[in-house]
């Protein structure tokens, strides 16, 4: 991760990581071939679509826990929900978000 101490917890499968929260952290964090798009995005966003095009941007950063959620979102998509909770399953303290 380039360095800055802006950054975003995100809780995946496999563990929490953290990603920059900065437009330039973001884009360096992408790969090469990612980034022209992604300043082409953000610098045409308007003011009130910056942080979720940031955030977007930043959840599709890879992470060392890729291929663990890419093997989870392929075996429930082949309709095996073993070892998953659903959300109506879960009490209001239960939920999760991002740091």
């Amino acid at each position: 991760m380039p360095a800055t101490e802006h950054h975003l917890t995100v809780h995946m499968t496999g563990g929490a990581v953290q990603v920059p929260a900065t437009i330039r952290g973001v884009g360096e964090a992408l790969p090469e071939a990612e980034r022209a798009k992604f300043t082409d995005e953000i610098e045409n966003a308007s003011g009130g679509e910056l942080q979720t095009v940031l955030i977007r941007w930043a959840m599709n950063i890879p992470t060392e826990y890729d291929d663990e959620e890419q093997a989870l979102v392929e075996r429930v998509r082949a309709g095996d929900f073993s070892g998953t909770t659903f959300a109506e399953d879960l009490g209001d303290d239960e939920y999760r978000s991002a740091e």
